[in-house]
């Protein structure tokens, strides 16, 4: 047994339940079917999850800055700073 199976890894929801144009949570930048599947999900999965939602945060911050769109920097949820 990995020690990682040990400790819970906790939901990166923070209560923003809005789904965007591409179908990901404005809050947690989870798809559906990451958001549905959380409960079953091993540890490791959880993590891997997590790491694709810091991927699609840096992303969607890289793409605002470029376009200089401040509604689409407003959309996001000051506590994805965490990400």
């Amino acid at each position: 047994m990995e020690q990682l199976e040990f400790f819970d890894v906790p939901s990166p929801c923070i209560g923003v339940c809005s789904v965007n144009e591409r179908g990901y949570c404005k809050g947690c930048l989870r798809n559906r079917d990451e958001r549905f599947r959380w409960m079953d999900m091993t540890p490791a999965e959880k993590l891997y999850v997590i790491k694709l939602c810091r991927m699609r945060f840096r992303r969607q911050m890289a793409k605002n800055n470029k376009t200089g769109d401040v509604e689409q920097q407003q959309d996001i949820h000051p506590q994805q700073n965490l990400f």
